[in-house]
């Protein structure tokens, strides 16, 4: 297997799409989307592809890679042939829809028809869209079993089949289905594999079903964007949640997602935050396709200003705007803490990602540091006065915002009523404290969670493959024998 590392210190784009032999129609339908220039992920990926080679792309959710495989994919279609013709295979069901409505877009001139099917969803109703003929699966591999099985889904005429969130499938126990899939399809094919991380596992399925891939791997360091400032904030665990409202009154998101660790977690923090008056809901993989997707469109209409969620639930979303990542619970790999923070920072604008790490975790904040490059600097929590002065500027912006933009004829009757009887500085604070949201402390529920695992050496917690090494009986042993005190020793001046 030969490996090219794409050796650029950003995902800045690189080329013209016209450069890499595309048909018209294709790029007629890239200008539509509005695509011009590819990402490092996409220069190297696609000319392979195009030639026929089996691909395993190493890079993460945001680099482009959606258009790096979907762009070949595409281009192999035959608009006249009304067989299924390529397979791709997403782990969860938000991520299956928004690939293929990018596919959508994709081949939209070349007239490819695409069709996502996944769990929760009626399945006779997707066996009735099967008979409409598309030329493009984009499923779970539940689902997608279940369809094969049922023989809804016909695999002779397949020659393109994508792993998206290879690593992912494997983390959510979806690799054995994987397999039998790619069992089933024609051995003439082409198969391209997509993945953050390269465990031996990913790569035993890169050996067995994949003839000599061309590896296209995105390094590390370019995973994080730089348009994200990156904070951390020592706090002890029952302190995080008063911590975090105090960041959200002070610094006002427009659209902001906390991530947690436990789908318990994630479910009282999203009622906690209601309780207490910001507009918050919470999605995992235990709710319904139809709350998930309900939720999802109110936070990406403005509705909602903060979500809740896990690592799965909104791994590969896509939504912009997103001014602040809260990582209320920090994650147990590197990888994942890249994954979550790439949902702000997108398409040059400016992003803060701000963790939450507990005295016993510091050991992992300095193994996310190691991965990313980047040195995290450290922020207090935010005093009441200093949350109180920053629901102010909210509210003297949106009052300048309005002076500017309105016409407020009809209202300067009153107003000069109001001054002739009191002080102008008198009606202005009054107004403010009408206006301000001043911090609430309503008791609220939120569960303890145990730290995780105390662990120093970057060697003991993740292999330069990306494998986690040791087991659980040698970080208990670990633990045993080292107090959490001792764990964070390093940190202690941070």
């Amino acid at each position: 297997m030969r490996v090219f590392f794409v050796k650029r210190r950003s995902l800045k784009a690189l080329g013209k799409f016209e450069d890499l032999q595309i048909s018209s129609a294709t790029l007629k339908s890239l200008k539509r989307i509005g695509f011009e220039e590819t990402t490092p992920i996409q220069e190297m990926t696609i000319p392979f592809s195009l030639q026929g080679f089996d691909i395993i792309g190493q890079a993460q959710t945001g680099t482009g890679k959606t258009a790096a495989f979907g762009i070949p994919l595409v281009e192999r279609i035959n608009p006249k042939n009304k067989n299924i013709q390529a397979l791709v295979i997403a782990p969860t069901r938000e991520l299956a829809i928004q690939v293929s409505e990018e596919l959508y877009k994709i081949g939209y001139e070349k007239h490819a028809r695409v069709l996502a099917v996944f769990g929760g969803q009626d399945i006779s109703r997707q066996i009735r869209a099967l008979k409409k003929n598309p030329a493009i699966i984009v499923g779970t591999p539940g689902r997608l079993l279940d369809h094969i099985k049922r023989r809804t889904i016909k695999l002779n005429d397949i020659h393109t089949v994508v792993l998206d969130e290879a690593d992912e499938m494997l983390n959510m126990g979806f690799i054995d289905d994987i397999e039998e899939i790619l069992s089933s399809v024609p051995d003439e094919r082409q198969t391209l594999l997509f993945s953050a991380t390269m465990p031996n596992r990913i790569k035993s399925i890169g050996e067995r079903f994949m003839k000599d891939p061309q590896h296209v791997k995105v390094k590390a360091k370019e995973m994080t964007v730089p348009q994200i400032e990156q904070y951390f904030i020592k706090v002890d665990e029952r302190e995080k949640f008063d911590a975090l409202t105090r960041l959200l009154d002070y610094q006002s998101p427009e659209l902001a997602i906390v991530f947690g660790r436990t789908k318990r977690r994630v479910d009282e923090v999203a009622e906690a935050l209601s309780i207490r008056g910001y507009t918050a809901e919470g999605i995992h993989g235990d709710l319904s396709q139809g709350k998930r997707m309900s939720v999802l469109r109110k936070f990406k209409e403005g509705s909602i200003d903060v979500l809740v969620a896990t690592d799965v639930a909104a791994r590969g979303l896509d939504i912009s705007g997103v001014t602040h990542v809260y990582n209320f619970d920090i994650p147990q790999d590197p990888e994942s803490y890249v994954h979550r923070i790439g949902r702000t920072g997108r398409a040059g604008k400016q992003g803060i990602a701000i963790t939450f790490v507990v005295p016993r975790e510091m050991g992992y904040l300095r193994t996310v540091e190691e991965t990313t490059k980047k040195r995290m600097k450290r922020m207090q929590v935010p005093t009441l006065a200093e949350a109180i002065e920053g629901q102010q500027k909210l509210v003297i912006d949106k009052v300048e915002s309005t002076i500017d933009e309105n016409d407020l004829s009809l209202y300067r009757k009153a107003s000069e009523q109001l001054l002739d009887e009191h002080d102008a500085t008198s009606v202005i604070s009054a107004m403010m404290k009408m206006l301000v949201k001043e911090p609430d402390t309503t008791p609220v529920k939120i569960s303890y969670e145990a730290p995780l695992p105390a662990r120093k050496e970057k060697k003991k917690f993740i292999s330069k493959k990306g494998n986690r090494s040791g087991g659980h009986r040698d970080i208990k042993r670990r633990n045993n024998q080292r107090s959490g005190k001792q764990q964070s020793r390093s940190y202690k001046k941070r």
